[in-house]
């Protein structure tokens, strides 16, 4: 597993997470803004929710499947790795598995940030943890504005 090898070759390892439901601009420059955040030699490890915890989450089930969000994910260029999350989320246990040097949070992750903060700080760990903010290059630049554009031309249909 391509983890245990960044470990044994010390390159800096950025953790970045996300749904990553129907995959986009805004999704793309957020990854590439967080392999940044590691350095030159970064790698980027990115963990796609469960389907389940979108769903706990957000309050709905996302349009596509795990597998195929994160397939997708790890077809980018700029992706090392991703790996669908725990079935139960559990930020604790993604850290010490993945055991990341930056960890990205993108500006709409504000509840996962304080769990993140929080136990890299009572567990004394040397993470940094960067926020990447919005990117509004494109007006469909989130899965939702995307959703509502679907909707908004098909009901527009004769």
């Amino acid at each position: 597993m391509a983890i245990r090898e960044s470990v044994r070759q010390k390159r800096p390892i950025v953790l970045a997470a996300g749904v990553f439901d129907l995959l986009h601009l805004g999704h793309v420059r957020f990854l590439e803004e967080a392999k940044k955040a590691g350095g030159e030699n970064a790698e980027l490890i990115v963990i796609v929710a469960r389907d389940r915890t979108v769903e706990k989450r957000k309050g709905e089930r996302p349009v596509m499947s795990g597998n195929q969000r994160r397939a997708l994910v790890e077809a980018l260029e700029i992706v090392d790795e991703a790996i669908l999350g725990f079935e139960d989320f559990d930020i604790v246990r993604v850290i010490e598995k993945i055991k990341p040097d930056v960890i990205a949070l993108g500006h709409d992750q504000k509840s996962i940030e304080k769990m993140v903060r929080s136990v890299i700080s009572s567990k004394g760990l040397m993470i940094k943890v960067v926020k990447i903010g919005k990117f509004s290059e494109d007006e469909l630049n989130s899965s939702t504005e995307i959703k509502r554009k679907i909707i908004e031309l098909y009901r527009r249909e004769p």
